[in-house]
């Protein structure tokens, strides 16, 4: 696969991203002994941003996979396929980052078949290998090759979890909503606000993440907030930027959303 060129595959500008504690640190050190990491943390906190800036700042091909319920071990691996001159292999995004040197990065992995995660477990251990059976063929991971998988864990029910076999294969650090002095700058940079908006949203936020168990199954996340940033730094109004950003993609509950338009209501 010398046809592939990991320079595509390489971010060549600096993500914003804000150091919350040591993650970067850790990762650092993680990296340069090639140990997989699994990134732990709710929706829209940054876990995915934090992947990209690693890559950019390591200087590393970055190939993501946005897993889902229906994927398959095919879907990562490789598959034959059949054009006009017969039947050819093509290798899926694992394949490709084990060939190549790249961060591989698997979101939210949990979501995919069980008997799809346990392609990876050759590729997390001494072995560091990839076997193509329909192939017949073993790919030895290139020596820059990582592998990061990311998960939710309070959100997974008990039929949705990694197994151990899976989990005692990697490296954890734990993610969750930034604090409110680094959120409201995080909110601010990104949504364009000045900071006294960007600390309205947040105290919204915080109301909701305090429902998160009592009718909500999730609090608003930092992705969510810089979006209704970005609708008020568009000039809408921020009471409508905050019911279309924040409060509608949360909840259809009526009382739920009652609830929350208040919150709104409170701050703006």
């Amino acid at each position: 696969m010398s046809d592939i060129n990991p320079d595509a595959f390489k971010i060549t500008e600096q993500p914003y991203y804000r150091p919350v504690a040591d993650e970067v640190e850790l990762y650092e050190a993680a990296y340069s002994t090639r140990m997989p990491v699994m990134l732990k943390g709710p929706t829209g906190c940054g876990k995915s941003r934090f992947v990209e800036y690693m890559a950019w700042k390591l200087g590393r091909p970055l190939i993501t996979v946005a897993c889902n319920e229906d994927m398959t071990a095919s879907d990562l691996v490789g598959r034959f396929l059949l054009d006009i001159n017969g039947t050819r292999w093509q290798d899926g995004p694992l394949t490709v980052a084990a060939r190549i040197g790249a961060i591989c990065y698997l979101d939210e992995v949990v979501e995919a078949r069980q008997d799809t995660t346990v392609v990876i477990h050759p590729l997390t251990d001494h072995r560091r290998e990839l076997p193509l059976e329909k192939k017949g063929e073993l790919v030895k991971a290139h020596p820059d090759f990582q592998l990061v998988i990311s998960y939710n864990p309070g959100y997974q029910s008990l039929m949705k979890d990694l197994k151990q076999s899976t989990k005692q294969r990697f490296g954890a650090l734990d993610f969750d909503y930034p604090s409110p002095e680094v959120e409201v700058e995080i909110v601010a940079h990104e949504g364009g606000v000045d900071t006294a908006t960007a600390e309205k949203l947040v105290q919204v936020a915080q109301r909701s993440r305090n429902l998160k168990g009592h009718g909500l199954d999730e609090g608003m996340s930092t992705r969510l907030l810089v979006y209704a940033a970005q609708l008020i730094s568009k000039g809408i109004e921020p009471q409508a930027a905050c019911r279309m950003a924040l409060v509608r993609p949360l909840t259809d509950d009526p009382d739920m959303r009652d609830t929350l338009d208040a919150a709104v209501g409170t701050y703006f």
